[in-house]
């Protein structure tokens, strides 16, 4: 029989705060945990995206009181079919866009205790929710594997999605990560880093001050709407939100020598600008903008390859270009993994048929046939069948 977890639930800012020293301890010890389970990227999170959801941060004692597993996340309200509400529980950093690898951390030798401690807690009902998503889980998560492994022995029922990640591996010198690159990449970088070099006065740089984030992501900020202008759109950093979220992280990473944030000048003006983050051994790159004016110049592909070469020197291991997969990824010798999306609710309750019947199942159209309004089954359906004309459609791509 496993042992027994003692679970605190924490939901206010200022009492996560008391954990902060336990948080970090464990993370310590969890040698998959990435820096999108820190607080120093999740409280800013939480500042800046926090409106309309609930803490809810469950931390799992053993015994002797030791920390030995933290499971942050929030509670939301997700309208379906505009007139059904569920209590939405996911991870804390889901629900923006920006965050990936998101996961529970677990001292080593607890992962079946954390499962079953938490399965147990959401099932006494202290929290109401109806519907949980674990979201881009990285494919290594414990916590993942032994959360599925005892649904599944308890007659809870997991739904699972898998989308792709992109991760280049490093090698430990630059000419031999030139190798791996077709010849074709291998000679347009190093075409256009040397048209650069004899056109401008080019200066590649890393943001190392605390003095230089504000003017930095400000150029960060102006690149990445320039581009996206051109498509008709506003791009992420509309929002004064996400603006302040970035603000925020980056002195936090900054302050713990995390920050990879490199930029191009050319002739004294910022061209491209590339934000990404250290933890352990691998970079993640979250985003970037260039100036379309010096789109022929490739200078974001130039500056790309100038912070792949300083991360290999630096001993990087791996390069994470984090969610999706595209031309522009794979030209970098990329290999393609996959985040686990993890969704589940108690067995017979309305996030259990809600579930069963956006994924095909009988049983969740009874349930919701007999229980639901006749507007929100009719907009169920609907939504379903929806979701199954664009699964039979092929993409684009695919016909082209």
């Amino acid at each position: 029989m496993g042992r027994s977890l003692q679970v605190e639930v924490y939901r206010t800012p200022k009492e996560i705060e008391g954990l902060r020293p336990a948080w970090n301890e464990l993370l310590d010890h969890c040698a998959t945990a990435t820096i999108f389970s820190t607080w120093e990227w999740l409280f800013p999170w939480w500042q800046a995206f926090g409106e309309g959801r609930k803490l809810v941060v469950l931390a799992f004692f053993d015994s002797s009181k030791r920390l030995v597993a933290l499971a942050p996340m929030s509670l939301a309200t997700l309208r379906v079919a505009g007139v059904l509400n569920l209590r939405l529980l996911r991870l804390l950093g889901d629900g923006s866009g920006d965050s990936d690898n998101l996961d529970m951390p677990v001292r080593r030798g607890f992962e079946s205790d954390f499962a079953s401690s938490f399965l147990n807690y959401l099932d006494r009902r202290d929290i109401e929710w109806n519907l949980c998503e674990l979201n881009t889980l990285p494919s290594d998560s414990a916590a993942g594997r032994e959360i599925l492994n005892r649904m599944r022995e308890t007659g809870w029922t997991p739904v699972t999605h898998h989308q792709p990640c992109s991760t280049i591996r490093l090698p430990d010198r630059w000419e031999s990560y030139l190798e791996q690159i077709s010849k074709k990449e291998k000679d347009k970088l190093r075409y256009y880093s040397r048209r650069i070099e004899k056109r401008y006065r080019a200066r590649f740089y890393k943001c190392t001050q605390e003095s230089e984030i504000s003017p930095c992501l400000d150029a960060l900020f102006d690149l990445h709407r320039k581009r996206w202008q051109q498509r008709g759109e506003a791009g992420v950093f509309a929002t004064p939100a996400r603006r302040q979220f970035y603000e925020q992280m980056s002195r936090n990473f900054l302050a713990r020598n995390w920050l990879e944030f490199w930029l191009l000048d050319l002739d004294g003006k910022t061209v491209a600008a590339q934000f990404a983050f250290r933890h352990r051994d691998r970079v993640f790159a979250l985003q970037e903008g260039f100036d379309p004016a010096f789109s022929g110049e490739s200078v974001g592909f130039v500056l790309r390859g100038h912070a792949l070469k300083q991360c290999i020197a630096d001993g990087v291991a791996y390069y994470d270009f984090l969610a999706g997969k595209s031309e522009s990824k794979e030209r970098w010798a990329v290999d393609v993994l996959s985040y686990t999306n993890l969704h589940f609710a108690r067995p017979f309750g309305r996030g259990d048929a809600y579930l069963r019947l956006v994924n095909g199942a009988a049983a969740g159209k009874e349930w919701f046939r007999a229980h639901a309004p006749p507007a929100v089954w009719a907009g169920l359906h609907w939504l379903n069948l929806k979701r199954r004309r664009s699964q039979d459609t092929p993409s684009k791509s695919a016909t082209d």
